[in-house]
């Protein structure tokens, strides 16, 4: 029991309506007087609240009885105590600005305000009168009491724990360094409530509400701080959804996540919609369609269609793209609620604007079509770069052979590459590789020649378990099955044995491979490239090779040229030489051009092949850096004997021109050769005086060019 202090209990101020009316202006105007009691017929029967009554009608005036009347408040609403306060009666206090006091025959002896009540709970040490510091301590929420200074006064142990903190550290310190200042800022300046604020920190994370403790004349005199922990917020969102009678539209509400939040009844008639609505999609304000058929805006052509309307029609979720007249685009999804019985209940719809996303998704779609166009161009970009290092050529013929390249590499025909030995065969097969739709599928060469026939037909079509004496136990896949979805390249076709040509044939025809010792065939999806230095018409005439395959493989036939038939290619290939073995060697070699002459004169029996040779030779042989035409003549072996070769004119010019630079070449070449007129005479089969007088012509319009060139 809790016995309440004499001292906090007023008198009761009555105002008799008997009394008259000078009577009542003195106690209304008595400003000790805080409340007055209204007494009729000897019974106290309602009260006021002087400072709800107006300072001109407690102060001047002549008073009627209704006039009172319209500011008094019945005193059944007051709570009414013995002076032996009960642990129940405690929470009546709790809830009342004041409450009466009887005595033991059930007189009211007066009244007692619920904050000098309070103060007296706190202030007795009894055990009954600590009960509220024990339901304070008890409650599961942390609360934190700040003073008019901003400084923490109090808290309960859920605070503490909440918080990680000790009551040492936050008691009398300022209230900044655990919560917000411009939260508690706001609150002490408007006094307004703010809630619901995540603070997160490396110790604890909590959901803090700050209300204010405002007084009598609306002064914020302190702050009190409930701090909830984020994990009890979490469990108490989950029991929230689990409750029996919750409502249906905020559950429904809840699980929607789009900016615009509708709630329809069976009928399309709008009941309630969020606040972040569209109203440019409504043309109107959507408080003048609560209440209103929203199916009907679908008729007059506001939009189109409704959603609303499908899922009263379909009875499940519906989404669907609306546009109106003026382009707007809205992502509508209708959630159907159903009742016990499995009819329409209510319709949730959530939406959101997508017109800029959808012209956003435009543009995207078009820049990744646009990036796809460039990466295609970037690839190719890279396969020319790749080619170009391995295909180096200037000459017309090698460039009608690339725009031929370039054709075949769309298609998956097989092709025919027929060439003398060294001339490149195998770089334009790598080139249609490249070129082609089969870039990323497998490349594989075989030599025809190379392979012993015993074992090329086990390399070419593979084999199966226990196929013959010394088979792999686990087989062995062969080249076609290797290179499915490639190229496979058959250098030396020529070379191909009579019994293999055969079998050749067939998957050529019917594009399927049967392994050696299996009778079952398996399909194959593979370009054939095939290459040879020898003529395949004349063996098909002779008998060594069949005329079917020959007609098979001869599908897009390509011929590369021997060196000696494009000369204009021979000065960039040796370049393309010279730089790299200079690389490889780390070393700096040059070509003069008279070296670059004597090469280009050379009929070159062994083509590129024989290039590269000549040209790693001369780098290691070469005493000095600058390889000039004697260093390349002694290479050469020019001076020996070799067969007449006529040479090649690859432009038309006039006939006088031709024979000119044909004479200057020779005699350059036989002066740099064997290095004195007579010597070059001899070999040429004219007079000394003739190569002496021709050879001096030669140089003064060389220098005549080089002085034009300085100046």
């Amino acid at each position: 029991m809790f016995l309440i202090s004499k001292d906090i209990i007023q008198s009761i101020v009555k105002l008799s309506v008997d009394q008259p009316q000078q009577e009542w202006r003195a106690l209304l105007s008595d400003k000790k007087n805080r409340f007055i009691f209204l007494e009729e017929g000897g019974k106290v029967t309602s009260y006021i609240y002087l400072k709800d009554l107006p300072m001109s009608e407690r102060e001047g005036g002549e008073l009627e009885l209704e006039q009172i009347r319209r500011y008094a408040l019945p005193v059944t609403e007051l709570s009414t105590l013995s002076e032996n306060l009960s642990f129940s009666s405690i929470f009546q206090v709790l809830g009342k600005e004041l409450s009466l006091i009887k005595n033991e025959s059930g007189s009211i002896t007066g009244y007692v305000l619920r904050e000098d009540l309070i103060v007296e709970l706190f202030r007795q040490e009894n055990e009954d009168a600590n009960i509220l510091k024990v339901l304070l301590m008890s409650i599961p929420m942390g609360i934190f009491i700040i003073d008019n200074h901003g400084v923490i006064v109090d808290c309960n142990e859920s605070a503490l724990e909440m918080t990680r903190f000790k009551a040492g550290e936050v008691l009398n310190y300022p209230a900044e360094t655990i919560f917000d200042a411009g939260h508690l800022k706001h609150v002490f300046q408007t006094g307004e409530t703010v809630l619901n604020q995540i603070q997160v920190t490396n110790e604890s994370g909590i959901l803090v509400d700050y209300s204010p403790i405002v007084n009598d004349e609306k002064n914020v005199e302190g702050i009190i701080i409930i701090v909830q922990d984020l994990p009890m917020v979490e469990q108490m969102a989950m029991e929230l959804e689990s409750v029996k009678n919750l409502n249906k539209d905020l559950n429904a509400i809840l699980s929607s996540i789009y900016d615009e939040i509708l709630v329809v009844n069976p009928k399309g008639e709008l009941l309630r919609y969020s606040e972040n609505a569209i109203p440019e999609f409504w043309g109107a304000d959507l408080k003048e369609l609560v209440g209103k058929n929203i199916i009907e805006l679908e008729k007059q052509g506001r939009f189109m269609p409704s959603v609303t309307r499908l899922v009263i029609e379909k009875k499940k979720k519906v989404s669907v793209v609306q546009e109106t007249p003026e382009g707007k685009k809205v992502l509508a999804v209708g959630n159907p609620v159903f009742d016990e019985n499995g009819d329409i209940e209510r319709i949730i719809v959530a939406s959101r604007d997508i017109t800029e996303a959808t012209r956003l998704r435009d543009e995207l779609r078009e820049m990744k079509k646009i990036s796809a166009q460039y990466k295609q161009e970037l690839d190719e970009m890279k396969m020319q770069e790749q080619l170009s290092r391995k295909l180096i050529y200037r000459s017309q013929k090698m460039e009608d052979i690339m725009g031929q390249v370039h054709k075949v590499a769309k298609f998956s025909s097989t092709v025919l590459i027929q060439g003398e030995s060294g001339v490149g065969k195998e770089v334009i097969a790598h080139a249609i590789h490249q070129l082609g739709g089969r870039k990323d599928r497998p490349f594989l060469k075989v030599n025809c020649g190379a392979i012993p026939e015993a074992l090329l037909e086990s390399e070419l079509f593979g084999y199966v378990k226990g196929a013959f004496t010394g088979a792999d136990p686990g087989g062995k896949d062969g080249y076609f099955k290797q290179a499915d979805q490639g190229v496979l390249f058959l250098d030396e076709i020529g070379e191909l044995p009579l019994r293999l040509q055969v079998k050749l044939l067939r998957v050529l025809q019917e594009r399927e491979v049967a392994p050696i010792g299996s009778t079952q065939t398996f399909p194959v999806d593979v370009q054939i490239i095939a290459a040879t230095n020898t003529n395949l018409r004349e063996m098909v005439a002779e008998g060594s090779f069949r005329e079917d395959l020959f007609y098979r493989l001869n599908v897009i036939p390509i011929h590369v040229p021997p060196l000696r038939e494009r000369h204009e290619d021979i000065p960039l290939i040796a370049f393309h030489f010279l730089k790299q073995f200079n690389e490889q060697h780390d070393s700096s070699y040059h070509l003069t051009p008279d070296a670059l002459n004597l090469l280009e004169a050379y009929t070159w029996p062994g083509n590129i092949r024989e290039l590269q040779n000549i040209v790693e030779r001369l780098i290691v042989t070469a005493d000095d850096e600058m390889i000039d035409a004697s260093v390349v003549g002694q290479v050469l072996k020019l001076n020996e004997p070799m067969t007449k070769v006529k040479p090649i004119i690859t432009n038309i010019m006039p006939l006088q021109e031709a024979f000119e630079a044909v004479e200057e070449q020779l005699i350059t070449q036989a002066m740099n050769l064997y290095k004195t007129t007579t010597r070059a005479a001899a070999a040429l089969g004219i007079s000394q005086s003739s190569v002496s007088r021709k050879y001096q012509k030669i140089v003064n319009k060389r220098r005549e060019r080089e002085d034009v060139g300085i100046r």
